[in-house]
């Protein structure tokens, strides 16, 4: 348009909505057991054949494709450890081995005494199935599988999580909530959000502190009482329970 000419139909020469900033979309809520909750599951799934993938995922955080990628080899039960390599996951309808997720998801992670015992427990169980299979048996060195060796298809694993929450009666979370949840508790518990960030192999710190940001405001006002407590009166701080809802609105 020539310069000085008005504008008779109100027509600009460019769009003014381009320079608008749109709205952030809120992210959902997170939905979490709490550590009472988590324990009652397990207590549920006890007798179940996947009962130490049950429980690695609520010691650990794993994702699912990183409990039913898991092989032995990744596993050192003397040292109480297991490491992070070749997460099974779904693509295109079919399941394959992938590299983890980002360059910290590959990652080893500590267990505790009673994960340890589990894991140690359930390899016996798999080695009856394969005495017991015979030729038959699929040697896939893979820690999680059927009775006959063969891979568990994420998407079963899945549904099998969802039937054990609803006969136990507990409120309905994802699979994926029980990391959240492990997750949760662990930053609850005065865990360092750096050590929860590595355990569960984030890529930054950052998104830890933003993907649990609503336990944040808690924790401020637990290590104001507790170093309140410790420097005024001198005492020992009393752990405060962290076996309550600790998400927004629950």
């Amino acid at each position: 348009m020539p310069s000085g000419t008005r504008c008779v139909w109100g027509y600009t020469v460019r769009n003014v909505a381009d320079a608008a900033d749109p709205p952030k979309a809120k992210a959902a809520e997170l939905q979490v057991w709490t550590p009472g909750q988590l324990r009652a599951f397990l207590i549920h799934v006890r007798q179940d054949r996947h009962y130490t993938a049950w429980l690695l995922a609520a010691t650990t955080g794993m994702r699912r494709g990183e409990l039913l990628g898991l092989r032995w080899i990744d596993v050192d039960l003397d040292a109480g450890r297991v490491a992070v390599r070749q997460p099974r996951v779904v693509a295109d309808h079919a399941v394959h081995a992938s590299e983890p997720k980002t360059a910290r998801s590959r990652r080893s992670i500590a267990l505790d005494p009673a994960t340890v015992a589990a894991l140690r427990e359930h390899q016996a169980r798999q080695a009856a199935d394969k005495a017991s299979v015979g030729p038959a048996y699929e040697d896939s060195g893979l820690v999680f599988t059927h009775p006959d060796g063969s891979p568990i298809h994420p998407h079963l694993f899945s549904d099998w999580f969802k039937q054990h929450v609803r006969r136990a009666g507990l409120p309905k979370i994802r699979l994926h909530d029980v990391r959240h949840s492990y997750a949760t508790a662990a930053l609850a518990a005065g865990i360092a959000a750096k050590v929860v960030s590595e355990r569960l192999g984030h890529a930054t710190i950052a998104i830890t502190m933003d993907t649990y940001s609503h336990v944040l405001p808690g924790l401020d006002e637990r290590a104001a009482a507790t170093v309140a407590q410790l420097i005024l009166e001198g005492g020992e701080p009393a752990s405060a329970s962290i076996d309550k809802a600790l998400t927004n609105g629950t």
